[in-house]
Parts: structure tokens; sequence; C-alpha cells
């Protein structure tokens, strides 16, 4: 069932033209130098087809909770996928908001030189400018207060959200927000969902810490539980007086 996603309320257009992309279930908040929407709703067309012709073939990609192998001939995202997704221990599916995100804004680049692809709240960014992406962790007394900065220089790169307490995705834990930052959206994706998945208590935060600091290809990991917060890597933090104010794009749960 579709959630309107009001966090997007929270973005203050600047220099930057924003349009949605709609598709089934696929929702696309864009912010790039002009507007694409032709030619992101052509990308959403192409990435989501092989997906649904792959998993036509092969249903158990959709299905499981466990890591598949693609078969050679897979397409590029579905082996994407599937690689991100057996780093982490999870079903390739906890990747696809991420790769979708990553696969049309990666086709956009062709078109602008600085492109934010926000997918339910799963980001990927190139951008030429420092940005503040706002973390939304619904009921938290944090949720809306703390901010990542990432630098311009340090992008692409992918920003992605999971959450056992709000969204539809799945997750077997209750995090309010596990963050994770690495340069492929997939990969923090299936990242966020496996960390996620051990969070219950505050006392968790630690364990999902220790498990984001064994793999080198995370840039950054931040878990929200209720008034417990928990930081790894480099990334830089930054409190929001008003959540409302310079912002250039929000990651949440995927909703």
């Amino acid at each position: 069932m579709y959630q309107p996603r009001d966090y997007r309320n929270w973005v203050q257009d600047r220099e930057l033209v924003s349009f949605n992309v709609v598709v089934k279930e696929t929702d696309l908040y864009i912010r790039a130098s002009s507007d694409l929407s032709n030619e992101a709703r052509r990308l959403v067309f192409e990435y989501r087809n092989q997906l649904e012709g792959y998993i036509a073939q092969h249903p158990s990609f959709a299905s499981s909770l466990k890591p598949l192998t693609a078969a050679k001939a897979a397409p590029t995202i579905v082996s994407e996928m599937a690689d991100a997704a057996q780093k982490f221990g999870v079903g390739p599916m906890a990747s696809v908001a991420g790769a979708i995100a990553q696969f049309v804004g990666c086709g956009l680049l062709k078109h602008t030189p600085e492109v934010i692809v926000e997918n339910g709240g799963d980001i990927f960014m190139k951008s030429s400018n420092d940005r503040v992406v706002a973390i939304y962790a619904g009921k938290s007394p944090l949720s809306g207060r703390l901010g990542l900065k990432i630098k311009g220089e340090e992008t692409p790169l992918g920003i992605c959200t999971s959450s056992g307490t709000i969204g539809h995705s799945l997750s077997l834990g209750r995090a309010d927000a596990v963050v994770v930052v690495a340069k492929s959206a997939a990969v923090a994706d299936a990242a966020a969902t496996a960390i996620g998945n051990i969070i219950f208590q505050p006392e968790d935060v630690p364990n999902g810490i220790e498990m984001a600091q064994r793999n080198q290809e995370l840039i950054g990991v931040l878990i929200i539980k209720d008034e417990k917060i928990g930081i790894c890597g480099r990334i830089k933090i930054c409190h929001l007086p008003n959540p409302e104010h310079s912002l250039d794009t929000v990651t949440s749960p995927n909703l």
C-alpha cells in the first residue's frame, strides 16, 4: 500500500530541479540540473523490465531471505543485487531499492553533472557541492534532528536506511533507523537490512556497529534505537535544529 512520503517536504530546492517518477512500486524523487522526467522514466522501465524478466525465470530471486547466486547471463542490475546480498547474508531483494536508485542515477549522469535519486528513502547521490542529508527515524526523538554531511568530492555514493519500526520493507529487527553509506547503493541497502536484523533493543546497538566494522566496503554506519545512537566509519554527523532548513535530501526506511 502506498504511504505518503511527507519527509520529502523537508527538502529545500535551490539550484537543482526536482521531479517525481512513479512506475508501479517504484516511486523516485529526483533532483538534477534540469527536468529529466522522460529519461528517468525510461530508465526505470528498462531496469524494472530486466529485473521482472529475471524473476519470471527465477522466482526464488524475489522471495529468498538468503543469498542466491545470479545466473551467468543475468542482467547487470541482478548480478549487483545478488553480489551485495551475498556479502551480508541477506536475500537479493534486500538491495532492490538502492540498486534501482543507483542504476537510474548513473544513467541520468549522461544528461546532468549532478543527480540525487531518492527511492523510498534510499539514495544515490552524485554532487559537485557538499550536501546535508536528514535522517528520518520514525518516532525516535532523534528523527529529523540529525543529518549527514556529505562532501561533493566523495560522491557518487549510496545512502540507505532500514527500520523495523516504520516502513513496509522486511526487517527482522526493531531498529528505528540503520543508515549505511557506501560507494554502492546496492551494497548500502543490503548492509542496512543485515545490520537492522540484529537490532531489537538499545543494548544491541554495539553489536550492529561491530558487524558494520567487519566490512571495509562501508564508508560509515549510524544506528538509532529509541534514544540510543551508534556511529562508526568516515561519516560526519550534524545537528538539525529545524529539519526544514537547508536540506538536500532525506534518508528514511523504505515507505
